[in-house]
């Protein structure tokens, strides 16, 4: 993690209505320029009576208390990326959700709800193990350029880092996707050698990809495939050749990235020592 981390934001009483500007309280304090004094409140390192304040416009009376980090720092602002455990029915946030358009004399659809709308400091995880601030701007310039199926579940990323963007677009084709699929039966080994052999298969061209058995009991099956890529659909397409209905269908890990016990909905930072 980088130094200079800021505070967990907390939330502040709502700004009075006359008073100076926090970023012009701050280019006193410090003795800078505006710019410099914008970029210290956006980075999270100036408190108003003690708690984080991200507003440059954040107005604030003679009495109150404003004090900068002694971490403060203006140099290039920090670029997170997000690991985030997507819900079953829910867009991966890839491309913007486009809301549904209503039919002639008819009811609008409900939109399904993205991912990205996710990532705000109510989701993150209490067991983040960076244990960093949530900022405002961490929600900003997020790339997404991993898809998952919509009625799938677990990890997704979203990015503010040009490197990760760049290793997850360049490298995604031979990025081994780990996923477990549930199937409300039995699996005998004569279907998972079917499943085999259907991904195998000359005819199919499919992309390179593995079935085992992750558990088994006489009523429901845990399959685990390792896939080459991001493939949607390729899955239940293997699983629908042989007769085998998913049930739950859910990424638990991208590259060297694994989801752990990362609960569904909510989201960490990728640490510094995580690479894909």
């Amino acid at each position: 993690m980088p130094a200079g981390k800021p505070r967990r934001p907390a939330p502040v009483a709502p700004a009075v209505p006359s008073g100076e500007r926090l970023s012009k309280r701050v280019m006193q304090l410090a003795g800078c320029s505006r710019s410099e004094a914008e970029q210290y409140i956006v980075s999270g390192f100036v408190s108003v009576q003690g708690q984080v304040v991200e507003e440059p416009g954040y107005r604030v009376d003679d009495t109150a208390s404003v004090t900068l980090s002694p971490d403060a720092t203006l140099l290039a602002p920090q670029e997170v990326s997000f690991v985030l455990h997507k819900p079953p029915q829910w867009l991966d946030g890839v491309e913007s959700d486009s809301a549904p358009r209503a039919p002639a004399g008819g009811r609008k659809p409900a939109a399904t709800p993205n991912a990205r709308t996710l990532l705000v400091a109510e989701k993150q995880w209490a067991q983040d193990p960076t244990q960093q601030a949530f900022l405002k701007r961490f929600a900003k310039h997020l790339d997404a350029c991993v898809p998952l199926e919509t009625g799938a579940s677990g990890l997704v990323v979203f990015t503010q880092d040009w490197r990760v963007t760049r290793k997850l677009e360049e490298h995604l084709g031979e990025m081994e996707h780990e996923y477990m699929v549930d199937i409300a039966q039995a699996v005998t080994p004569e279907q998972l050698q079917a499943i085999t052999r259907v991904l195998k298969d000359p005819r199919e061209n499919l992309p390179f990809a593995k079935a085992s058995l992750s558990s088994n009991t006489p009523t429901s099956t845990r399959l685990r495939f390792a896939v080459k890529g991001a493939h949607p659909g390729l899955i239940a397409y293997v699983l629908g050749k042989v007769g085998l209905p998913i049930t739950a269908l859910q990424r638990t890990r991208l590259g060297r990235v694994a989801l752990g016990q990362l609960p569904v909905g909510q989201w960490r930072y990728l640490a510094g020592y995580e690479k894909f």
